[in-house]
């Protein structure tokens, strides 16, 4: 089989260079996107390359990075706007394949074998991909090119910003193999704790380690490292429009304040529930399990699970089973901080199942019609136009807004 031909597009400091785009008066000073500090979300989103000189980092609190540069410009995140931005890039990037990935809202895998076939074709591609994003959005791009996807994207993290790097099957040992093992994909925290355990620090430590020992002492995953290390599999790029089977549904918060009563957590749980039952919802899927995460005011996150005796898209059934696995498992040594509620084990709204003798079928079917009633009616005039007392009422609770243009012009 013929290698193909593929490029990781990755934006440059996405967020703060579309600011950076929309307000020429913040163009070269050190600029980041951080989260509302008020509502405890003042965390550093993305920042210029200026604030990156300055040491400033992804995740940093918004004093931190003050600290570090106290020249720094701070802007709210305007995510409807990236979102568009983003969508306009992937519209150059259709010209050239239909062959798109995304990979979050910033980054793509492009399998531009149709019109490239050979990695130096591939380069000239690239680079007519930059000079159009910059030329046409103001806005610029590292591109990696290879054989495969995982190197494609290393490619793209070689050399930034504004550049185009090729990992062939000529170089790759010598571009790829002497980066960290925790820069490839797929190589998180805990995983990279372990190679270095066994004394495997570099990717060419792993492409060179004995499959068997990997299977052994990391499972399936560890065959999977070894093939990417060596520049096998992970090769298909999905077409456009692609959207990968769900496996989980979640979301989460970090409240306005830190949370001591049960109470306060139910009001939460309940907020939370609605966006991830409606999802459940959107995507035609139901739930046979459930995860809670709570995460204390000390920042030590807590993980509880079950499954649940039937599967559901319930709101109702999703906070009640939360909110009673929070009673079981938390022992409130400390006050929380977040919360997040996921659903497991997700199965087709139409997949059989057995019900027990004890379950209230007709009572479940008026529940459901109400919460369609309510999510409609969400839908039709906004999330806050009607919710649960015990919800609308609290102070936990934070209306949605839209989102606002330079101009003071609304997206909806």
């Amino acid at each position: 089989m013929d290698d193909r031909v593929i490029l990781h597009s990755d934006l440059n400091a996405f967020y703060a260079s579309v600011e950076c785009m929309l307000n020429p008066e913040l163009k070269g000073k050190p600029v980041a996107v951080c989260g509302n500090e008020a509502e405890r979300h003042g965390i550093v989103l993305a920042k210029s390359e200026e604030a990156k000189k300055c040491g400033i980092k992804t995740g940093h609190t918004n004093r931190e990075a003050l600290k570090l540069c106290k020249e720094l410009i701070i802007v709210p995140p305007q995510h409807k706007v990236y979102s568009q931005y983003s969508k306009l890039v992937r519209a150059i990037y259709s010209r050239y394949t239909d062959k798109i990935e995304p990979f979050g809202i910033d980054e793509a895998w492009l399998d531009v074998t149709c019109c490239a076939k050979s990695i130096e074709e591939g380069r000239l591609v690239a680079e007519q991909i930059r000079n159009e994003v910059k030329t046409e959005l103001g806005l610029t791009v590292s591109i990696g090119v290879s054989f495969c996807k995982i190197f494609a994207k290393l490619g793209s993290d070689l050399k930034k910003p504004d550049a185009v790097t090729c990992i062939s099957r000529e170089n790759y040992k010598e571009k790829i193999w002497p980066l960290a093992a925790s820069e490839m994909i797929y190589v998180g925290k805990a995983t990279s704790k372990k190679l270095e355990k066994y004394g495997i620090r570099t990717i060419g430590q792993l492409a060179q380690t004995p499959p068997f020992f990997l299977k052994e002492h990391f499972g399936v995953n560890g065959i999977m490292l070894y093939n990417f290390a060596n520049g096998n599999g992970g090769l298909k790029v999905e077409a456009d429009g692609y959207e990968p089977e769900a496996k989980s549904i979640g979301h989460g918060t970090t409240a306005r304040y830190d949370l001591g009563t049960n109470e306060e957590i139910h009001v939460l749980i309940s907020e939370l529930s609605q966006e991830v039952a409606k999802r459940l919802k959107d995507e035609r899927l139901s739930a046979r399990g459930l995860q809670l995460t709570v995460k204390d005011n000390g920042l030590v996150s807590h993980d509880f699970r079950k499954e649940l005796q039937m599967q559901t898209q319930s709101h109702r059934i999703i906070t009640e089973e939360a909110f009673k696995l929070f009673r079981e498992k938390y022992n409130w040594e400390k006050k929380i901080r977040s919360v997040t509620v996921r659903v497991i084990n997700l199965v087709s709204e139409n997949a059989p199942e057995q019900l027990d003798l004890m379950t209230d079928v007709s009572n479940e079917e008026k529940n459901k019609k109400l919460e369609d009633c309510i999510e409609s009616i969400r839908t039709r005039y906004g999330n806050s136009s009607i919710n649960y007392a015990s919800i609308q009422n609290s102070p936990l609770f934070t209306p949605r807004q839209p989102a606002v243009l330079p101009g003071g012009k609304k997206m909806e």
